[in-house]
């Protein structure tokens, strides 16, 4: 697996753009030096703040001494959404290329949702990645999607 794509995206490989909480495939039509992307599919999930998904307030525990007690912290739900995110997302590709839909994927996300979603790769999708790069492209449009992605 390469870091950078130093000869671009090859013609019909597909580009996964995502977040925590979204996600955009799309395929190159064109040669790598100037690909034009076009959106194959996107997922988004509906995923609230912290402070909205949680019921209760932060526990206490006694400490060893008279009188003290210690603050637990609570399940960050926001974030175990965004992990549970790679995995559903792991499976979505493994499902894709098990069909043939592609050969080759170039990885593009913030460098821990990067992380989360390397654990979670099956091996079959694995080595299909051709490239990663860890930048945040969720909320571009296509044209500076495809400039970003030239430049790396």
């Amino acid at each position: 697996m390469k870091d950078v794509l130093t000869d671009g995206i090859p013609f019909d490989a597909w580009v996964l753009i995502a977040d925590g909480e979204k996600a955009l495939f799309l395929r190159n039509l064109t040669d790598g030096q100037d690909p034009h992307l076009e959106v194959v599919r996107k997922e988004e999930q509906d995923n609230p703040k912290d402070i909205d998904q949680s019921a209760n307030r932060p526990g206490r525990m006694n400490d060893t001494g008279v009188g003290q007690r210690s603050a637990l912290d609570d399940t960050d739900w926001h974030e175990l959404a965004k992990e549970r995110f790679a995995d559903d997302l792991a499976d979505l590709l493994y499902r894709q290329a098990h069909k043939g839909r592609f050969d080759r994927i170039v990885l593009v996300a913030p460098p821990k949702t990067l992380g989360e979603l390397r654990k979670v790769l099956h091996k079959e999708v694995a080595d299909k990645v051709i490239a990663e790069v860890p930048k945040t492209l969720t909320n571009h449009p296509l044209d500076e999607i495809e400039a970003a992605l030239k430049a790396a």
